[in-house]
């Protein structure tokens, strides 16, 4: 069966006509009649179970059929992820890493570091691969990062001022060295490195910088080449209680409010964009974008607006169905004098459209405008005609209707869609599974079995799990658990490689750093009794020393759910060649330098044939890595919202430490994610951490969380090497 929803806005496409759209704020209606709509409850129906497509299993295959392989244990602090046609596997690092998996010998290689910015969120975001990489001429890697510009940052020498924060009050003078951009840009790869001095600007999109968030970007592309872009509201969310950022006072920063992008039809952020890239770099405009070319005070670009962090986005090339999650709101409870609680959407798009925020949550869920001068509230917004009237908006007034999301959630268990279970709001858009019979062949098979075969794939960072989302001619009809038994540690990225298998980027538990859970990972589809690839585990003693340093290493703990007999492969300096099969040998490094040794362990697979897996071990020799640590303050010390806290940074190191070189970052913790709200440098010093409006402490899971980094100089031909510390606040407010 298929299901249908009431009260379902028009064409999302649709642009109202002037004579709909010219009345003012008064013509939304009554207080009363506004708290009615925000109040109802949506009629809609939990999605029935869908049929298989034929050919198709009537039964999902048990987790026990599937199986989780780490590719890469040590992945930095992990943003997103692109696999190549030969299944090697690149992601990026928030810091501007690029990493490649070899995917024939396991070995993890720096491919590329771009130098960002990173205050607060930014940094380096998506990574994708043009449509036809590896065909003549089309060997373009796409990344959507934040150049450091000469935006304004902290100087050590003045520890009572944080020059690096944006402030959050002023005139426009004040805020003018913090506007900056995002990039994107394409370069060239060649299958092991990617060549930084070729890059092709091709898009910057606006960001005012020094306060958070919302500023990841996803990159996808459809079957026409044609690229997609999305971008977050570059909204500070907390000073407006959880709800709508709709702040319009002459002195405030234009950052808390995000009536001047998300729902601005002259600005590319909070939007889907999508464009056509060009032989020499630059774009054109595809034809079905929201807006025409050279329709006043629009941008051509956008395809879909009025979002606010649609962090993860997907395309099916086989249908050119978009799929969009947005992030939601931080409110616990709807407010009749501000709108409903917080609120997950995730979107399948086919059309330009226009979400709604800040206005909306969704088209039947209004926010109330709110007049942050007078602290008072006015009639709920019009989602069938959102009109835009802040003096902080450059283009239309009247907007395009607000389009249905296919799935919204909230924290509680959804009444309309139950399979969501409750926790912490973070959708993400995962892919389409296309079933490939050819990649399904073969004893060495790692394909996902034909029973997914059209289904796209919903994942939650905040709630680590995978749901199948089954669309019929354009309804959703059922959603189910998806290798529920395996663990996703937050994913923060998903595709599924050539061949069938998916590619999973887990972030771990923990706040901007490389986590102890994070990884990249893949998981196999084996079937029932199929062989399974060996987990391989490396130690070696000791990892740290002068050279000539002698390393004892270890295989010990390497195992095969199936006993099959095992060959060990070590290579001790990451440079394809085989230095040992030995499975406990040992080696001395004559030169100073940071290696990764990495061991392939395969197995001989009977008439499987063989799989393999490999584990790493990081050895410093000569530059030792920075020990850091906090002295002040503890963690679990409490304290309240709004507190000057002071620290104490100790940095154990092999060289003179550089007190001006370490980093402390204050971190709002809420959920099992987090916010940068400031950073500062010195070993000592003060961070005034921010009071989150609208959250109370007591039952909304907020954290004050101190994160410290030092990355020293490096010695004698040896990279530097960064150690980090954190600690977590208690609230007693």
């Amino acid at each position: 069966m298929t299901v249908t929803r009431r009260g379902l806005a028009q064409s999302p496409g649709h642009r109202t006509d002037a004579s709909k759209t010219s009345a003012k704020r008064a013509r939304r209606g009554s207080m009363a009649l506004a708290l009615a709509a925000l109040m109802a409850v949506s009629l809609a129906v939990a999605p029935a179970q869908a049929k298989p497509r034929p050919g198709a299993p009537a039964t999902p295959p048990p987790d026990s059929a599937f199986q989780k392989v780490t590719l890469n244990d040590f992945p930095g602090e992990p943003v997103d992820l692109a696999v190549l046609p030969n299944k090697d596997v690149l992601h990026t690092t928030r810091q501007g890493e690029v990493w490649l998996n070899d995917s024939s010998t396991g070995l993890n290689t720096l491919a590329g570091t771009l130098d960002v910015y990173e205050h607060d969120e930014e940094g380096l975001q998506s990574i994708a691969i043009d449509p036809k990489f590896g065909q003549r001429g089309h060997n373009w890697v796409y990344m959507y990062y934040s150049p450091p510009l000469d935006t304004p940052v902290d100087d050590p020498a003045t520890p009572g001022v944080n020059e690096g924060d944006a402030p959050a009050t002023g005139t426009p003078a004040d805020f003018e060295p913090f506007k900056g951009y995002l990039q994107l840009s394409r370069f060239r790869f060649d299958g092991a490195t990617i060549d930084l001095a070729s890059e092709q600007r091709m898009l910057e999109v606006p960001v005012d910088r020094g306060l958070c968030c919302h500023v990841g970007g996803d990159i996808v592309f459809d079957a026409q080449g044609n690229l997609y872009l999305s971008t977050g509201d570059d909204t500070n969310p907390f000073s407006s209680g959880g709800y709508a950022p709709l702040d319009e006072r002459p002195e405030s920063n234009p950052a808390y409010d995000a009536q001047r992008t998300s729902a601005n039809t002259n600005d590319l952020r909070g939007k889907v964009l999508r464009i056509t890239p060009q032989r020499d770099g630059g774009y054109t405009i595809p034809r079905g974008n929201l807006f025409r070319r050279g329709t006043p005070l629009t941008r051509p670009e956008i395809y879909v607006m009025g979002l606010r962090n649609p962090f993860r986005i997907e395309l099916d090339r086989k249908t050119g169905e978009l799929f969009i999650a947005d992030y939601s709101p931080d409110a616990g409870t709807a407010d009749p004098l501000r709108g409903p609680a917080g609120t997950g959407k995730w979107a399948v798009v086919t059309e330009p459209s226009n979400y709604g925020w800040p206005y909306c949550a969704t088209a039947e869920l209004p926010y109330v405008d709110y007049d942050f001068a007078t602290n008072t509230s006015g009639a709920a917004f019009d989602c069938s005609a959102p009109v835009n009237e802040s003096p902080n908006n450059t283009g239309l007034r009247e907007l395009p209707p607000v389009a249905q999301p296919e799935v919204w959630y909230s924290y509680d268990v959804s009444e309309t869609f139950p399979e969501l279970g409750t926790g912490g709001i973070g959708p993400m858009a995962g892919p389409v599974y296309n079933f490939d019979k050819r990649a399904s062949k073969g004893r060495d098979s790692v394909a996902w079995p034909r029973y997914y075969d059209g289904k796209s794939f919903m994942y939650e960072w905040t709630r680590d799990y995978i749901k199948a989302m089954t669309m019929r001619r354009g309804e959703l009809v059922s959603i189910e658990d998806v290798v529920s038994s395996i663990v996703v540690d937050n994913p923060m990225d998903m595709e599924f490689g050539p061949d069938g298998a998916m590619y999973v980027l887990e972030y771990g538990d923990g706040y901007f750093g490389e986590n102890p859970d994070a990884q990249l990972s893949r998981i196999d589809y084996i079937g029932e009794g199929g062989n399974h690839s060996p987990v391989a585990v490396a130690s070696g003693t000791p990892t740290v020393g002068l050279p000539p340093l002698t390393v004892q290493f270890s295989s010990a703990g390497t195992t095969d759910a199936d006993g099959d007999r095992l060959r060990y492969a070590w290579d001790f300096n990451s440079d394809g060649v085989v230095d040992s099969r030995d499975p406990n040998p040992t080696y001395t490094y004559e030169e100073i330098g940071t290696y990764r040794a990495s061991l392939q362990v395969t197995d001989r697979g009977g008439r499987h044939g063989g799989k393999s897996s490999s584990a790493e071990v990081v050895v410093e020799v000569g530059n030792q890595a920075p020990v850091v640590e906090f002295v002040t303050p503890v963690a679990g010390q409490t304290f309240q919202f709004g507190d000057t806290v002071s620290y104490e940074v100790l940095v154990t190191d092999d060289q003179p430490v550089d007190c001006s070189s370490v980093q402390v970052t204050y971190i709002l913790g809420h959920d099992a994610h987090g916010h940068p709200q400031t950073s500062t440098s010195g070993c000592t010093g003060t961070i005034t951490t921010t009071v989150p409006a609208g959250h109370d402490p007591g039952t909304d899971n907020l954290a004050g969380v101190f994160s410290a980094t030092y990355t020293d100089g490096g010695e004698g031909g040896t990279g530097p090497l960064t150690g980090t510390a954190e600690v977590v606040l208690t609230p007693s407010n």
